[in-house]
């Protein structure tokens, strides 16, 4: 956890074309959770686009049960598009799901097998939503799990401490439809802390934003 702050260090690990985007080719899905391993998360914090999108897969899927050594999945869902929250507690991934919500969120339905964190009026305020997970839930490094947008919001809020792109040798060009930084990213000086050249003409360059030194 970063020094003197109330938040959890927070790794947006993504999976990127040279030219930045998340969509548009085909990722090379088992290195990049092979890669994501190196934080070994208490937290993975998804948007609900990126739920969403999975949904198809979600319901097909054989669903083992709660992990109980898996991390805390939280998925920020301030309009409360998401409903397959049974899919995503039974998917063996994780070891409970949690809801973020805001207070504008419309109703749901009674008894939905979900726990809910409220934080901030008419949106999700992500910093409160941190905090707070980092006093109940005792976190210490989250790893967002997007397609660009809930990243955006978080680098626009200072809330990012480290960014791990996993570059494939694949020009998205106009078949790319998002970009791992959201779409109109605040300006971020960032400072190179590694860079890896791997097998498959795969690059791995991790970077820390400025203010999180």
């Amino acid at each position: 956890m970063p020094s003197g702050t109330q938040r959890p260090y927070v790794v947006a690990h993504v999976a990127v074309s040279i030219d930045g985007a998340t969509t548009g080719f085909r990722p090379d899905v088992a290195r990049f959770y092979q890669l994501a391993q190196t934080w070994k998360e208490d937290l993975t914090l998804a948007g609900a686009d990126t739920i969403l999108a999975q949904a198809q897969v979600l319901a097909e899927a054989e669903r083992p049960g709660p992990a109980a050594d898996g991390p805390l999945l939280a998925v920020v869902d301030g309009r409360g598009r998401v409903s397959q929250w049974r899919e995503l507690r039974e998917a063996g991934h994780w070891s409970e799901v949690v809801a973020l919500h805001c207070r504008d969120t419309p109703a749901r339905p009674p008894g939905r097998p979900v726990r809910e964190l409220v934080a901030g009026p008419d949106r999700v305020d992500l910093a409160d939503a941190l905090r707070t997970l980092v006093r109940d839930e005792g976190i210490g490094v989250v790893r967002v799990d997007s397609g660009g947008r809930l990243i955006g919001a978080l680098l626009a809020a200072g809330l990012v401490d480290e960014i791990s792109l996993l570059v494939h040798p694949y020009l998205a060009g106009e078949q790319a439809t998002r970009f791992w930084y959201g779409d109109r990213p605040a300006a971020a000086p960032l400072t190179l802390v590694a860079a890896q050249s791997l097998s498959d003409g795969l690059v791995w360059l991790r970077y820390q934003p400025d203010h999180a030194s």
